[in-house]
C-alpha cells in the first residue's frame, strides 16, 4: 500500500468557459467535482496505475462529507481521513477554450491540537502497512510549521521511504529531516536554496538533507539529482491544456517507480509522461491514458549514473 498525506484536502471544482474576461459574466459550459488536494490527486493516479493507495489527512463539514462520498466510489483508493470540526476547503479552476486556467483556492479549516494529535496517531498506524509515503501540499491553520519534518522522521523511523512535496518554510524544515525524495518546482527550489539555476539548486537541496531531489521544470520535464546519478527527462513536445495536477501525477510516477524498484531513468520517464498526459485530461487526478502510452515511448532521458 502507498500512503498519501494531504493535510489540506479540497473538493476540486472545475468550470469550463469559452473565454475568461475580467469584470464580465460568464456562461459555464461544464462543471466537474472531484476529491482534491495534492495527495488525493496522487492517490487517484496511483490507483489508475494499478497500485493500492490509502489517503489520510483531514476532512470536515459539508464539503468534507461530499469529498468522502466521492472517494467511496474511487476504485483502488482507501479513505483514512481524520474528521475535524472545521469545513474542508474548495478549489475552483476556471478553464477556457485554449486550456488557460485560473485557480481560486479557499483557505482550509483551522485544526485544533487534539485533531492534530489524532492525525499523528492514525499516520503512525498506517505507516505499519505502507510501502512508501508521500507528504503533499500546504498546511492548514493550526498545524505546526514543522509538521512535515516530524512526519518525515516518523516515516524514517518506520523504514518507510518518504517523498515530500510542499513549499516555503514547511519545505525548508522538512528537507532538514532528511526525506528520501523532494519534488519542488523551480520557484520552490529557488526559495529554498537562493539559486535560480536548477542544477545548482538541486545539488544544494541535497546538501541540505534531501537524499534525492527531483525538480519540476514545468513543460520542460524533470531534473533529478540522486545518490546514484543525475538525469534530465524531457517530453517529446509541449502539450496544451489544463496543467492543474500535472505535478501530482509526476509524484505518482516517481512513487510507483520507487515501489516497483525501477531504474531512475524509467521512473523519470514515467513521471514526465504522466505529467504531460494529465495536462491533456479534463481534471486533476486523471490522465489521458492513450497519450500516456504514446508519450512514455518518446520521453528523452539524458545523464548518467555515478561510478560506484
Amino acid at each position: 500500500m502507498i500512503l498519501t498525506v494531504t493535510l489540506n484536502t479540497a473538493l476540486d471544482i472545475t468550470y469550463r468557459v469559452r473565454n475568461l474576461t475580467p469584470h464580465t459574466s460568464h456562461r459555464v459550459t461544464e462543471v466537474t467535482e472531484r476529491p482534491g488536494g495534492k495527495g488525493l490527486n496522487v492517490a487517484r493516479v496511483l490507483a489508475a496505475l494499478g497500485h493500492e493507495a490509502t489517503v489520510t489527512g483531514f476532512a470536515g463539514g459539508t464539503t468534507g462529507r461530499a469529498l468522502q462520498e466521492q472517494l467511496a466510489h474511487t476504485t483502488g483508493v482507501v479513505d483514512a481521513l481524520v474528521p475535524v470540526e472545521g469545513t474542508t476547503r474548495r478549489t475552483v479552476a476556471v478553464v477556457d477554450a485554449t486550456g488557460d486556467t485560473t485557480q481560486l483556492n479557499e483557505p482550509g479549516p483551522a485544526i485544533t491540537p487534539a485533531e492534530w494529535n489524532a492525525f499523528q496517531e492514525v499516520y503512525e498506524d498506517l505507516l505499519g502497512s505502507a510501502s512508501a509515503v508521500a507528504l503533499c501540499g500546504s498546511l492548514p491553520q493550526g498545524v505546526p510549521v514543522g509538521a512535515y519534518a516530524g512526519l518525515v522522521r516518523a516515516a524514517r523511523a518506520a523504514n518507510v521511504p518518504v517523498l515530500l512535496d510542499t513549499s516555503g518554510e514547511p519545505l525548508r524544515r522538512g528537507v532538514a529531516a532528511r526525506p528520501d525524495l523532494v519534488k519542488p518546482n523551480t520557484e520552490e527550489l529557488a526559495e529554498l536554496t537562493g539559486s535560480h539555476e536548477p542544477s545548482r539548486a538541486t545539488r544544494d537541496a541535497r546538501r541540505r538533507g534531501a537524499h534525492t531531489v527531483v525538480a519540476s521544470l514545468g513543460p520542460d520535464g524533470l531534473l533529478a539529482h540522486t545518490a546514484e546519478g543525475h538525469w534530465r527527462a524531457t517530453p517529446p513536445r509541449r502539450v496544451s491544456g489544463n496543467p492543474t495536477g500535472a505535478g501530482d501525477s509526476a509524484v505518482a510516477g516517481l512513487l510507483s517507480g520507487l515501489v516497483e524498484r525501477l531504474p531512475w531513468p524509467e521512473r523519470l520517464t514515467r513521471a514526465v509522461a504522466l505529467s504531460a498526459a494529465t495536462v491533456l485530461a479534463p481534471v486533476a487526478g486523471e490522465f489521458d491514458r492513450a497519450a500516456y502510452e504514446e508519450l512514455v515511448e518518446q520521453v528523452r532521458v539524458t545523464g548518467e549514473a555515478d561510478a560506484a
